[in-house]
């Protein structure tokens, strides 16, 4: 290893440079990190008072780091692997929507999540269990929180599989095959009513209170900066956060409105705007669900059904998770289930799913399905794809920046295709590489199937189909996060909760999202 040159230390450091590396190289962890690398190089630089950052350095590439204090005379943190690069990886408290991830906050939500929903008429239907397999993101969230992402990691497949299968048996259930009664959740809908106004107020409280902005959100803060200004939205992103600019444009529209009423400092602050956003975002998919209840049944019953869906979503904690750590994928959720909302008007639906997949993308997948619902005519169809396209050109077209639209796809999905990253087991084990092609080409599959199957689609089944077509993507996913659960939770959750009360062995559900006729209006013909 090569010696650095001895340096005096500063009059706010006790310590040289080659002694704060002494103290580093003595760490049995990065000794055996170093025998993989016999060609590395050392720096250390100094940090603030007190505080040495040395790095090893194999080429370019960090592949140890050690943090010394000087008051204590050791090392007080050492990371190795992708925690190095990452930090995410570290386990370090609070990172991710501050007291949210506390026990005694995460463990009474899911409490309130179970039994809130539980039914005590069926206490062994299927569906129990189906709560209880999206509440078990937690178990690889605990390793998460740990820094254990070697196995935090592969503990998501298991439950990203069953949840897939669970939503394609769901769509394809007869009705009545499986729950001849409708979901009842325990608790009267008065109660859930109530303790549905008291978790918003405590979400939003815990979010101006307690909670902190990840680089997602302030993307979307800077994003707005930059469309105010008159400036290039691709390529040019700030030094705190250059990859910034990897989503869609409507994702920075969306904050336009928030930065213009909470100015941007210019740095990476408190960042007020991203709140706001949060906040908004997470109301708008509360209203919708509870606007979907009231559409999928009439009176009293959609009222209670819209209440529980809207409960649901407020209760589970990865909804908390993304809203208190103010990111952006609350606003793809409210677009989808807007989307949903409008699936039986063809023009709506391709507007609403276009803006969604100008947001981040994703949502692209859902095309072939939501443009095969209730495909009575050709027309429709063509009217969607039509919409589809033309809306994804006004709102993509004019940011694209002066070198041509090839800089737009290697700022966005150029860059999350070619992306690397620990939180996967694509990722943590390369040589899977032959078996993530082979989910790519399943999940691609199944996008299209859907467009097919069935042929002619109940709300319910396009809510199933529409779970699992995301579950599906995501799996093939090299970089995935807890955040992302909430794009395909709304559709999930209608699967789950919205299910009709009919005799076992007749037809699939004919659920419509049509608006409910006026009570003086004639009742519509059957098609």
């Amino acid at each position: 290893m090569p010696s650095p040159a001895r340096a005096a230390p500063s009059p706010a450091h006790t310590l040289s440079e080659r002694e704060a590396i002494a103290i580093a190289d003595r760490v049995p962890k990065v000794r055996e990190e170093l025998g993989d690398h016999p060609g590395f190089t050392v720096q250390a630089q100094a940090k603030g008072s007190r505080i040495w950052r040395v790095s090893y350095l194999d080429r370019s590439r960090e592949v140890a780091q050690v943090v010394v204090d000087e008051r204590r005379g050791r090392a007080t943190e050492v990371w190795t692997g992708p925690q190095v690069a990452w930090k995410m990886a570290r386990g370090v408290e609070g990172a991710f929507g501050r007291k949210i991830s506390a026990p005694y906050v995460w463990l009474p939500l899911m409490m309130l999540f179970l039994f809130g929903l539980f039914d005590r008429r069926r206490p062994l239907r299927v569906e129990h269990l189906d709560l209880l397999m999206l509440l078990a993101f937690s178990v690889s969230q605990y390793f998460f929180n740990r820094g254990e992402i070697d196995v935090s990691a592969p503990l998501v497949y298991p439950v990203l599989v069953y949840l897939l299968v669970r939503m394609i048996v769901l769509a394809n259930a007869r009705r009545g095959a499986e729950s001849p009664l409708p979901w009842r959740p325990s608790l009267p809908v008065t109660y859930l009513a109530l303790l549905l106004v008291f978790l918003i107020g405590f979400r939003i409280g815990l979010n101006v209170s307690d909670s902190n902005v990840i680089d997602v959100g302030y993307s979307g803060v800077i994003g707005a900066d930059r469309i105010e200004q008159g400036d290039s939205l691709y390529g040019s992103f700030p030094s705190d956060n250059r990859s910034g600019d990897t989503y869609g444009p409507v994702n920075y529209y969306a904050y336009v409105p928030f930065e213009l009423a909470l100015p941007w400092s210019g740095r990476w602050d408190g960042l007020p705007a991203a709140h706001a956003a949060s906040i908004l975002f997470d109301l708008a998919v509360i209203a919708g669900l509870l606007m979907i209840g009231r559409r999928l049944r009439n009176g009293r019953e959609g009222t209670a059904l819209g209440i529980s869906l809207a409960f649901a979503w407020t209760a589970f904690p990865y909804t908390l998770y993304a809203m208190n750590s103010n990111a952006n994928d609350s606003l793809l959720a409210a677009l989808l289930v807007f989307t949903f909302l409008a699936a039986s008007k063809p023009l709506a639906r391709g507007v609403l799913l276009a803006l969604a997949t100008a947001t981040k993308f994703a949502p692209l997948a859902l095309a072939p399905l939501f443009a095969s619902y209730e495909r009575r005519r050709l027309r429709d169809m063509l009217a969607f794809g039509a919409t589809f396209a033309l809306t994804l050109a006004v709102v993509t077209l004019p940011e694209i920046p002066s070198d041509g639209a090839r800089e737009i796809w290697d700022r966005t999905i150029g860059y999350q295709l070619g992306r690397h990253s620990p939180f996967s087991i694509w990722g943590q084990y390369p040589g899977l590489d032959w078996l993530q092609t082979i989910a790519k080409l399943l999940a691609a599959g199944l996008a299209l199937l859907v467009a097919l199957w069935p042929a002619r689609k109940s709300a319910i089944q396009l809510a199933a189909l529409g779970a699992a077509v995301m579950i599906g993507l995501q799996i093939t996913f090299t970089h995935w996060f807890y955040l992302y659960i909430v794009w395909w939770l709304p559709f999930a959750l209608i699967a789950l909760l919205a299910r009709e009360a009919v005799s076992p062995g007749s037809a699939p559900s004919q659920a419509r999202l049509t608006p409910p006729a006026h009570p003086s209006a004639p009742a519509p013909r059957s098609p």
